[in-house]
């Protein structure tokens, strides 16, 4: 199922990280297992009565016993199968609110700047594991050249963005980010702002339709604009 939607264009100085069917033919097969089970069990049971040693009587206990587990499974068998409905509506529920998304900007883990090219500005992000006393990145050109370097300086944890003034005709810009703290290496996930184009339903997930990224799932966005 894919939901698509006109994209409508966003502000380009936005800066990224600012401090149907309810039952499947699984669940039927499943379903047909456990009541032949089921069916198994009691004519066992019944057969195991009627050539029981009249001198020496099945104990009532064990026969209880015999039924209740059976009667457990049955349940969960039943329990499953509810799960199973309910979970095919939670999806199909995703769908319609992922459709709100399209024409929006979301920021995902990346390193494509993203370039508005009447404005020549691109714009970026990075999560730092901890707080750096020196970030740098350097903007990256389609022919693997660094074009410039840009000395952010300090910067807290977490979710932080940058812009680079100074986009050309080439769009197919990336960026590479380091991070240190008292010399020492921070750890960093580069994010890139993307767009969102349609949304689909992929292996019962929500994904999204994205204009660099192609198709991701909806669980990796960090944030929405």
């Amino acid at each position: 199922m894919t939901i698509t939607a006109t994209a409508t264009a966003s502000n380009p100085l936005d800066l990224i990280g600012a401090n149907g069917a309810t039952k499947s033919a699984g669940t039927s097969a499943t379903s047909k297992t456990d009541t032949s089970a089921t069916d198994r069990f009691l004519k066992l049971l019944v057969t195991q009565m009627q050539n029981q040693d009249p001198l020496n009587p099945m104990d009532n206990a064990q026969v209880t016993s015999q039924m209740a587990q059976i009667s457990t499974v049955s349940g969960i068998s039943d329990l499953n199968t509810t799960v199973s409905g309910l979970n095919a509506q939670f999806v199909q529920l995703q769908a319609v609110q992922g459709a709100s998304l399209v024409g929006r900007d979301v920021t995902l883990v990346g390193n494509k700047l993203d370039v508005t090219t009447d404005s020549g500005v691109g714009v970026g992000g990075f999560e730092l594991s901890s707080a750096a006393d020196n970030v740098k990145v350097d903007v990256i050109s389609s022919t693997g050249t660094v074009l410039q370097t840009l000395d952010l300086g300090a910067q807290a944890a977490g979710m932080n963005g940058f812009a680079w003034k100074g986009a050309a005709n080439d769009t197919a810009y990336t960026f590479k980010v380091t991070a240190t703290a008292s010399g020492q290496p921070v750890r960093i996930t580069p994010l890139m702002r993307d767009h969102v184009d349609a949304v689909a339903i992929v292996n019962n997930k929500l994904t999204l339709e994205t204009a660099k990224s192609g198709q991701v799932e909806y669980s990796t966005v960090k944030a929405i604009s």
